[in-house]
């Protein structure tokens, strides 16, 4: 049964556990999504439009956060409701593994997306249950700290793993025949595995029980939407959920069709943004706890909107020298970006929501989400197979009795113009975000100030071996330190 109240010790060991279970779970999500599930899907056959569905299926499930709300104010058992589903829901990628083994053609693709299905559906359950759990567990003053230190771990594993798991592939590869695909299959046992260990870890957090129901359901359902703020806070996630879903998920298919880059690359690409991911996750976790989530919000999500219009420059209208320059760079400011996007959204709804309240608030707002999330690559797979000898051109041309002269200044063609509508939508995104309100929160030029002065430093320091080594030493020493805590607790006065 739930503690009624949590001791200091009990809370220190659920942060412990909750961080062992974000690590298993990055493993699971860096062998079983991202570049790798795009490029498992290109072998089974996959169009543009499935790579669209695919990166569709997850936010479309979270439409069953809504009767989850209610299995989980029956049952009142977070844990038990976030165990059994997350348990459940990772199977299904056991099966995806066994997909090349079993079947063939359109079938396999038939079954792949039939797996994601019901994986994200298990999934949508956990994580309204276990939103819910993590309102009432973290305090709200450490929540930065505590949730910017799991990220900051996992993204370090997640990293070591995309190298593992990208030397294997090329190494698999290098074997002809069916062994790319059955490379990939290896992949989803392994993260099969670890996502299942994860369920162990997140059976060892301690939970508190739930307050009790003080309306009816639907009164509860309609609470989150009859908050002014929340509602705000509701419409900017739709709009920045369209705008990020629409564009992401094509990234690895246009590095590898449209500009040609090997898979490997890809993977290089996205070791690179997960490295500025964990750089700067920590110092995003400070800024929520002193400034506000918004204000990191605010800055972060104007960062990758520009980098969004730049994805756009990458072909006038072919690739061109600082092609590979500029790929580079946006994966740095993209990593950094998201990093911030991530824990600040997060935590803003958590903050937002109020106590007792939480289980519908939260899942309202990843309803609402997953609408977005879910038809935006669709359309975006859609948009790509529309615009595909389509192009916007324009041209300054200068005619002078001396000569003539034409430069080229914008192109866009097949994947650019989703790129761009992407950019548009997410200025209407920046100003939905103007309308949250959070206690806290500072102007967006005191948060840009801190964060350039930390960029410079952060820069220095990887300009020399050092730094390099300081960067990988970061998930090793939080370990360290770990221990070197527990070891004087034990130790005798």
């Amino acid at each position: 049964m739930p503690a009624n109240r949590l001791s200091k010790t009990d809370l220190r060991r659920g942060i412990r556990y909750l961080t062992l279970d974000g690590t298993a779970s990055q493993i699971l999500v860096t062998l079983t999504g991202g570049a790798f599930l795009v490029g498992f899907a290109l072998e089974l056959g996959a169009s543009n439009f499935m790579i669209g569905l695919i990166a569709a299926i997850s936010p479309l499930a979270q439409v069953v956060q809504i009767p989850a709300i209610y299995l989980v104010e029956k049952i009142r058992n977070r844990r038990l409701i976030t165990m059994v589903h997350v348990a459940a829901g990772r199977s299904f990628y056991l099966l995806i593994g066994l997909i090349p083994f079993l079947f063939s053609g359109h079938f396999s693709r038939t079954i792949l997306i039939i797996c994601l299905a019901m994986a994200s559906v298990f999934a949508a359950v956990a994580t309204c249950s276990w939103n819910s759990w993590m309102r009432d567990l973290i305090p709200v003053q450490i929540m930065g700290r505590v949730f910017s230190r799991r990220l900051a771990i996992a993204s370090a594993t997640g990293i070591g793993v995309s190298l593992l798991a990208g030397f294997f592939l090329d190494h698999v590869s290098s074997y002809g025949g069916n062994w790319n695909v059955y490379g990939y299959s290896l992949l989803f046992f392994a993260g099969f595995l670890a996502g299942e260990i994860g369920v162990a870890f997140i059976g060892r957090i301690p939970s508190r029980p739930m307050q009790s129901m003080q309306t009816g359901f639907f009164s509860l359902l309609l609470s989150p939407f009859r908050n002014p703020n929340f509602r705000n806070l509701i419409r900017f996630s739709f709009t920045w959920s369209f705008t990020l879903n629409l564009a992401a998920p094509f990234f690895t298919v246009y590095l590898l069709k449209r500009l040609g880059y090997p898979m490997s690359f890809v993977v290089f690409m996205m070791i690179i943004s997960q490295l500025m991911n964990l750089l700067f996750i920590r110092i995003w976790g400070r800024y929520t706890d002193r400034f506000s989530n918004k204000s990191v919000l605010n800055l972060c999500v104007s960062l990758y909107v520009l980098c969004l219009l730049a994805w756009t420059f990458t072909t006038i209208p072919e690739p061109h020298a600082f092609t590979l320059h500029m790929v580079v760079v946006l994966h740095v400011f993209m990593g950094i970006a998201i990093s911030g996007i991530t824990l600040a959204q997060g935590n803003i709804g958590l903050k937002l929501a109020p106590h007792g309240q939480a289980t519908a608030y939260l899942a309202s707002n990843n309803f609402i989400n997953s609408l977005a999330a879910g038809t935006a690559p669709m359309l975006g797979g859609l948009f790509a197979d529309y615009f595909e000898k389509t192009e916007l051109v324009w041209t300054i041309h200068w005619n002078s009795p001396g000569g003539e002269w034409m430069m080229q200044t914008l192109s866009l063609q097949q994947w650019d113009f989703f790129f761009f509508i992407a950019f548009l939508t997410g200025f209407i995104a920046l100003h939905r975000l103007a309308l949250v309100k959070e206690m806290g929160e500072v102007s967006e030029k005191v948060v840009m100030k801190e964060f350039f002065t930390e960029v410079m430093v952060r820069m220095r320091n990887l300009s020399t071996l050092s730094g390099m080594t300081q960067l990988f030493h970061i998930p090793f020493s939080l370990l360290v330190a770990k221990r070197r805590k527990v070891r004087q607790k034990r130790s005798p006065d």
